[in-house]
């Protein structure tokens, strides 16, 4: 596997590359990731690492023109191991690693799978790294499909996703293969934790206990919505309404703890930082509620699984995205209605037989549509497919 990030991270991305190498190595296979220099150890995972920059330390989540010079490290990284393992299939993660992958396979005429989580040029307007009316743009699009058409088989993480390649992109529909985000239900099992624990979680980021709580961990960006988070906090409390929130997650708190006191929201709203993902379970389990305010047209939203497997009831954007995992499950909110957003919310609130009803539901969805065991059969057959070529 190649992945170009800081691997692992608890976060987005990391939890599908990590999640996918545990289910098929339970299955038999050996799984070598290669990926930049910085990220947690794993145990039980083969792990190797570029040498480090020398003049950049640190780096940003998303794009950065530095990920140009940490790829180019990366590329080198991922030859010498290939050369070295000779491994049977490269499985390339983000568009910089397929990229990558292809002139890997094309030396050592292996297959490339191409593990894609979103449009490249998607993320990297999301990230503010790139504008629709610069003249970079049309490159970059160019670029990404160039990208797109070179992969043997391409895993999408979401049918809006294999619609965008196929129409889009022009990518042969064979050639794609949605494999949507799943979850380890076992890990995130609302019956893990006694009403003692949650307790105690609230009592130590000093949350009152009859207070409703809503949850929410991710990525902290804007077009990850959590301004949106921000202002519903704000209106709830002007209705006086007895909820707080939980946003947990990185990068920028500071600069998010920063809003919270402009909007003066500090005593209903809690930012913690990082939650590692071994403690994710626990800390949102602790919640009645979850939300996400994240609007994206191809890039999955991983994060709804672990709140649905916790049986919890979610509040969202009405999105193609969003739909597929949860159906006619979500408490559904047209993009960009911050007040509808606020309105569901303060309702959810008020009906705690209704939370625990749609909570059922939703747990029983993933245990029979999005757990990693029936995945990773899908991505083996695809290995043995592609090998037998």
């Amino acid at each position: 596997m190649i992945a170009p990030t800081s691997f692992f991270s608890d976060y987005g991305g990391h939890i599908r590359i990590m999640e996918e190498t545990l289910a098929l190595q339970k299955l038999g296979h050996r799984v070598t990731i290669v990926t930049y220099y910085k990220g947690r150890d794993l145990p039980g995972f083969d792990i190797r690492r570029t040498a480090p920059i020398p003049y950049r330390v640190d780096y940003e989540v998303g794009s950065s023109r530095h990920k140009l010079v940490f790829d180019v490290y990366l590329a080198i990284k991922s030859l010498r191991v290939a050369i070295k393992e000779r491994p049977d299939i490269i499985h390339a993660h983000m568009h910089e690693g397929a990229l990558i992958g292809w002139v890997v396979s094309a030396l050592l005429r292996k297959p490339l799978v191409f593990d894609f989580q979103g449009s490249l040029t998607a993320e990297m307007i999301d990230h503010g790294f790139l504008r629709h009316s610069s003249p970079f743009h049309r490159l970059i699009r160019r670029t990404e499909r160039f990208i797109n058409q070179r992969p043997d088989m391409i895993l999408t993480s979401s049918e809006r996703a294999h619609h965008s390649l196929h129409y889009e992109y022009r990518v042969p529909d064979e050639r794609i293969q949605p494999l949507v985000d799943c979850v380890d239900i076992k890990r995130f099992d609302p019956t893990s934790f006694s009403d003692a624990q949650k307790q105690a979680v609230r009592a130590h980021l000093n949350i009152p206990a009859h207070k409703t709580l809503v949850v929410y961990l991710g990525l902290l960006t804007d077009y990850q919505g959590i301004p949106y988070l921000l202002q519903i906090a704000r209106m709830l409390k002007d209705r006086g309404e007895d909820i707080h929130f939980l946003i947990m997650g990185f990068p920028n708190v500071d600069h998010y703890r920063g809003m919270a006191r402009d909007y003066d929201v500090t005593d209903c709203v809690t930012l913690t930082g990082k939650v590692k993902y071994d403690d994710a379970p626990l800390m949102l389990a602790t919640g009645d509620i979850a939300i996400t305010a994240k609007i994206s047209t191809t890039e999955g939203s991983g994060k709804i699984l672990n709140y649905m497997a916790l049986g919890l009831p979610v509040v969202a954007f009405d999105t193609h995205v969003h739909r597929e995992y949860l159906d006619d499950l979500g408490v559904w909110v047209d993009a960009h209605d911050i007040e509808g957003l606020a309105n569901a919310v303060a309702d959810l609130a008020k009906r705690p037989a209704e939370r625990e009803r749609i909570g059922k539901s939703v747990r029983q969805r993933i245990e029979q549509r999005f757990t990693w065991s029936a995945a990773v059969k899908q991505i083996e057959l695809i290995y043995r497919k592609l090998m037998s070529v």
